[in-house]
């Protein structure tokens, strides 16, 4: 048997070597948390995407809500003083200010631990990347802020198993969740798993019972549940009166209750979301910016 140059074989070693590096996927960056207060979650490349400007209202618009939010406030408040916190699921009916409450909440206590404490982070992840959440956990364990992970509208359908990455995440494994994390969710159902798919685990496992029990304890997996729920007239006008309020809109208050009430009439629901979308429609009929 005959064997090739040293030098060719070397020269080939090299060349495999190299198509090897360029096939890799590229060496994970350290997580750079100052670069903002908020980001968004690229699980593909692994990257934290900072956000400029961070979509949410003034805490004090968010009307109808003083329980939860006072409850969400307390909870976010202790855990950016690096006490004990818990993971908190926001259900119930929609349009009615999960999601915003969550981001004002995160906003009103960076404003209230400013010189105590490290500026609170706050990490959105897309329902369709949570299988996904192990590998963000991991990169912020080892960070020395301390981070809200946050998913809009959490639920699970049909035989999408992701959910059971979620429950390993929230437990943390044999490591445990990282000390400088809690997640948050929002979702229009409690279980975040729809009736029915819990009643065709019923029916179709062999132990019924543990079948369902799985799938229901993953709300368990949350130690805070806040419940929002269809707001009364007197509430929803209360919204529309205070952001006409805040963003100084002239109209008569006659007027604005009528058109209040008729907008939200035509749309079948009252919620936070109607009464910001009349106001929307109010300001450019006016000519009115809404700034701020």
């Amino acid at each position: 048997m005959t064997t090739g140059s040293p030098d060719l074989n070397l020269e080939t070693l090299l060349r495999i070597a190299s198509a090897l590096e360029r096939l890799a996927p590229p060496a994970r960056r350290a997580a750079d948390l100052t670069a903002a207060d908020a980001f968004v979650w690229h699980p593909a490349a692994a990257d934290l995407a900072p956000v400029a400007r961070v979509n949410r209202v003034e805490l004090s618009l968010l009307r109808g809500v003083d329980r939860v939010r006072d409850t969400l406030a307390e909870n976010t408040e202790r855990f950016a003083h690096g006490l004990p916190a818990n993971n908190v699921l926001l259900w119930g009916a929609r349009g009615m200010g999960k999601s915003s409450l969550v981001k004002s909440v995160h906003a009103d206590t960076n404003k209230r631990i400013a010189g105590k404490a490290l500026p609170l982070k706050l990490i959105e992840i897309h329902r369709e990347d949570i299988e996904s959440l192990p590998a963000l956990m991991a990169m912020l364990r080892q960070d020395k802020h301390r981070a809200i992970v946050f998913c809009d509208d959490l639920s699970f359908d049909g035989q999408d198993t992701s959910y059971k990455s979620l429950k390993a995440a929230l437990d943390g494994g044999v490591e445990g969740r990282p000390d400088n994390v809690v997640f948050y969710a929002t979702s229009n159902r409690r279980h975040l798993l729809p009736r029915d798919m819990m009643e065709n685990e019923r029916s179709t496992a062999i132990n019924p019972g543990e079948a369902v029990e799985e799938k229901v304890s993953l709300s368990d997996r949350f130690g805070l549940w806040l419940g929002f729920h269809k707001c009364s007239q007197d509430e929803y006008l209360e919204m529309i009166n205070g952001y006409v309020s805040h963003f100084g809109l002239t109209i008569a208050a006659e007027e604005l209750r009528r058109e209040a009430l008729e907008w939200a009439t035509t749309r079948g629901s009252r919620s936070g979301r109607t009464a910001w979308q009349y106001i929307q429609d109010l300001a450019g009929r006016l000519g009115q910016r809404l700034d701020g």
